[in-house]
C-alpha cells in the first residue's frame, strides 16, 4: 500500500511517527509525499495547545475529504489528540478508520490492516505502558542527526499542562534500550543525537531510583561516529552536579541546555504548580555560565497566565533582560480544559496575551541581535545542513543551534561539503537571528 504519513507537534511526536514509519516499511508498504498518491493516510497528532489542536483537527478534516472523494482506502489517526479525544473523532469524523493513543503506536500495521479489512477499531491500552516497538525507525531528519526519546509521560504536573493526562507518568526507558538503538543510529551515519522527553533530566529515578542522566550520556559519549550530544527539556530544580560534571568533562556533549523557566514571578510560578523561585532560577542560570563559560542557554516563557499582572509581566521583562538568554520562544497562555489553570479567575484577554508576548519577542531580538554580533570574528565547529540552492554556499548550524528552533550559519564556500559533514568556520557575519561565515582552510 502507498502511505502518507503527516506527523504534527513536537520532536518527541515526531520519533513515534519514525517508529510507525519503519513498522510500515518493514511490512513492505511504500511512503509517499502526496495526498492523491496514497492508499491510507496517517496523522500523527498533537493537542498540547489550543493551536496545535485546531491543527490537528483540520488536518483530519481535509484527509476525511479525500476519502469522501473515494480516493482513500482507509484513514488512521494516531498520538495526543487520538487519545484524548477517541470518541469525538469517531462520532464527530466517520471517515477514520481507526485510533491509536500515545502508548499504541506499535500496534498501526495491525491497524492499518483491520481497516483495509473494512473494520473499525481503536488501540487505547494503559497510558503507562512502555510502548516496545519492532524493527528500526524511518528517519526523517535528513540522516546526520536524530532525536533519541529517552522517556515517556511527566509526573510534574504544572497546573496549565494537559500531558500527564495524554502521556502518562514519567517512565524512563531502559538504559540498554537506548545504547543499543544509538548504535544503530550512529551505525545509519547519525552525527548529532538529541536527547528528549518531556524531562530529560529526571531520567533512570524510576528505575535506577536515582537520577542517571549522566550515567547514560557516559555511555553515549562512548559510541563510535557520534560527534555530537545535545540535551534538550531540562527542568531547572533538576540540574545537578553529575549533569554539569558529564558536560564539562565529555567532548562529544554541546554546552547547550534547553531549559524552560515559563516565568520569573514567584507568584506566577506558585500558581503554575512550577517548583522553582525567581531567586532560585537566577542561581541555576549563574551555575551553570560559571562552570560552562561558553554554554548556550535555551528557554521558553508563558505570558499570560491567569491573573498575571503588569508588574509580573514587567517582573519578567527584566529578567529576560538580566539573564540575556541566548535563545527564547513565548507562548501565549492556552487555556486548556481539564487543567487546574483553565478554572482560575482573572482569565487575560487574548489581546494582551499577545501584545505580551510580543513585548517579550521583541527585548529578545535586541539581545540575540547584540549576541550574534558578538560572533563575529570567532572561529567555530559547524554542522552543514546542506547546500543553498543555486549558490556556492552551505547552510549549517553550530553548537549553540538545535535544528528547527534555533539559528543556522551561512557559510560561503566553493568547496563540495555534504549534510552531516563538519568544518571549522570563522563568523564574517550576522544576519538578525542567523550568522554568516567562511570556511576555514
Amino acid at each position: 500500500m502507498n502511505i502518507l504519513f503527516v506527523s504534527l507537534g513536537c520532536d518527541k511526536n515526531l520519533v513515534d511517527s519514525e517508529v510507525m514509519l519503519g513498522i510500515l516499511a518493514s511490512r513492505g508498504h511504500r511512503m509517499v509525499d502526496g495526498e492523491r498518491d496514497a492508499d491510507v493516510i496517517v496523522v500523527n497528532t498533537c493537542c498540547f495547545i489550543h493551536d496545535a489542536k485546531e491543527e490537528s483537527i483540520q488536518t483530519i478534516l481535509e484527509m476525511a475529504d479525500y476519502k469522501k472523494e473515494g480516493m482513500l482506502k482507509a484513514l488512521i489517526v494516531t498520538g495526543c489528540l487520538a487519545q484524548r479525544y477517541q470518541k469525538e473523532i469517531f462520532a464527530e469524523i466517520p471517515e477514520v478508520d481507526a485510533v491509536l493513543g500515545t502508548a499504541s503506536y506499535e500496534k498501526i500495521a495491525e491497524a492499518i490492516d483491520k481497516a483495509l479489512a473494512g473494520e473499525q477499531s481503536m488501540y487505547l491500552k494503559d497510558m503507562n505502558a512502555l510502548p516496545v516497538p519492532e524493527g528500526r525507525r524511518m528517519l526523517t531528519t535528513g540522516g546526520h542527526y536524530a532525536y533519541l526519546k529517552i522517556a515517556e509521560g511527566c509526573d510534574k504536573h504544572c497546573t496549565y499542562c494537559i500531558i500527564p493526562k495524554i502521556r502518562g507518568d514519567y517512565r524512563s526507558v531502559p538504559m540498554e534500550r537506548l545504547v543499543q538503538e544509538a548504535e544503530e543510529l550512529a551505525g545509519a551515519g547519525v552525527r548529532e543525537l538529541i536527547l528528549v522527553a518531556q524531562e530529560t533530566t529526571l531520567y533512570g529515578k524510576d528505575l535506577y531510583g536515582e537520577k542517571s542522566l549522566h550515567k547514560l550520556l557516559r555511555k553515549l559519549c562512548r559510541i563510535d561516529g557520534l560527534r555530537w550530544i545535545r540535551i534538550l527539556y531540562c527542568y531547572p530544580e533538576e540540574i545537578d552536579e553529575n549533569l554539569i560534571q558529564v558536560m564539562k568533562e565529555e567532548p562529544k556533549i554541546c554546552h547547550y541546555l534547553d531549559l524552560p523557566i515559563q516565568h520569573a514571578s514567584d507568584e506566577i510560578l506558585r500558581r503554575m504548580g512550577r517548583r522553582t523561585t525567581k531567586d532560585q532560577l537566577a542561581a541555576i542560570i549563574d551555575r551553570l555560565r560559571e562552570e560552562i563559560p561558553d554554554i548556550a542557554l535555551r528557554t521558553t516563557l508563558i505570558t499570560g497566565f491567569p491573573g498575571e499582572t503588569k508588574e509580573q509581566h514587567e517582573e519578567l521583562l527584566s529578567f529576560v533582560n538580566e539573564m540575556e538568554f541566548d535563545r527564547l520562544g513565548v507562548f501565549t497562555y492556552s487555556q486548556e480544559e481539564d487543567t487546574p489553570a483553565a478554572g482560575l479567575p482573572d482569565q487575560i484577554p487574548e489581546e494582551v496575551k499577545g501584545d505580551r508576548q510580543a513585548e517579550l519577542m521583541e527585548l529578545q531580538q535586541e539581545i540575540a541581535f547584540d549576541l550574534a554580533e558578538d560572533m563575529i570574528g570567532r572561529e567555530i565547529t559547524v554542522m552543514v545542513e546542506g547546500r543553498v540552492a543555486g549558490e556556492n554556499a552551505y547552510v549549517g548550524r553550530t553548537y549553540m543551534d538545535a535544528p528547527n528552533v534555533d539559528g543556522l550559519i551561512f557559510i560561503d564556500t566553493e568547496e563540495e561539503m555534504m549534510s552531516g559533514d563538519f568544518a571549522r568556520v570563522r563568523v564574517t557575519g550576522a544576519l538578525e537571528y542567523d550568522l554568516i561565515g567562511e570556511l576555514i582552510r
